[in-house]
């Protein structure tokens, strides 16, 4: 969750959600559930499985060896839902970004100038943190380091277990830049609402900006993979009531401009048309990372 310095919040972390019962499990993770299947040898295959063809999905042993069709065996590669690659381990990043969180708040714990100068604040020090300059001041790159501040245990708890629980499954469904670009994007976004919106004398930290648009882009693959909706709409509300409970603080716009952030690029790494994929998923990226900078620039011209 992203908070403030005036206060503490919990987050419920939001999990997977569970397809109907009497569907059939990937053939090479029988554990997962799917209503998809291979058009090749039509067995059951999982996102993290699905190879997209012309037409459906392919499985990645059809799609190496060709399945009898005349096909080379490196015709292709094995691709994700969003075009993708299938990697060995398809939740590295998701690793990678853990310990990245987990380094920084061990530095941060020893050291309060490098909290100081780690999370976003806009053009005033608050208490207790007392930066000499923010975001307004020409200090950019809060928005980017608060996104991997934490200062609570609770806090780093609650965000990383969330992050592992969305994180690695939409990293093996998207690939791993695509998983990148949806995560960065959002936590910007989530880190440029709350420059825009909250008090310039607030402190904010935390991942939950970028864990909301990993949420928005799971509930967006939900839907593309035709899955029951009604688990992860109540993970959502959940969270949602939370953000805006009274008393909590917690800094609801980080929350809501990651999550539309989320939804918004989410939507286009599953729904782009194959033969555009690449030029529509990362150019509504950039068009979300253009905006983030004219909100920025707005904000900073309201405060100098």
């Amino acid at each position: 969750m992203r908070t403030t310095t005036e206060g503490k919040a919990m987050e419920q972390a939001a999990g997977g959600s569970p397809q109907a019962q009497g569907v059939p499990g990937c053939y090479r993770h029988p554990d997962r559930e799917t209503g998809i299947r291979c058009t090749r040898c039509e067995r059951p295959i999982c996102p993290e499985c699905m190879v997209s063809a012309s037409v459906g999905f392919q499985c990645p042993d059809c799609v190496r060896n060709g399945s009898g069709t005349g096909h080379a065996p490196t015709a292709s590669q094995p691709r994700t839902i969003a075009g993708g690659t299938i990697t060995a381990d398809p939740r590295l990043f998701t690793k990678i970004l853990i310990g990245i969180n987990i380094a920084v708040f061990i530095a941060v714990q020893n050291s309060t100038s490098l909290l100081n100068e780690l999370v976003l604040v806009g053009a005033w020090p608050p208490a207790p943190f007392a930066p000499t300059m923010g975001v307004a001041d020409g200090q950019w790159y809060r928005l980017v380091t608060s996104m991997f501040t934490h200062q609570e245990y609770w806090h780093i708890g609650f965000n990383m277990l969330s992050l592992w629980w969305l994180g690695g499954p939409l990293e093996a469904a998207l690939g791993r830049a695509r998983y990148l670009a949806v995560y960065f994007v959002s936590g910007l976004a989530g880190s440029a609402l709350a420059y825009l919106l909250a008090s310039p004398s607030t402190a904010t930290l935390g991942a939950s900006g970028a864990i909301f648009g990993l949420f928005g882009a799971t509930a967006v693959l939900v839907r593309r993979l035709q899955y029951d909706m009604r688990p992860i709409i109540a993970l959502l509300v959940i969270n949602l009531i939370f953000t805006f409970s009274p008393g909590f603080n917690i800094s609801w716009q980080a929350h809501i401009g990651g999550l539309v952030a989320g939804v918004v690029t989410g939507y286009a790494m599953v729904h782009a048309p194959r033969e555009r994929r690449a030029l529509i998923q990362y150019g509504t990226c950039a068009l979300v990372l253009a905006v983030i900078v004219l909100v920025t620039l707005l904000r900073t011209a309201q405060l100098t």
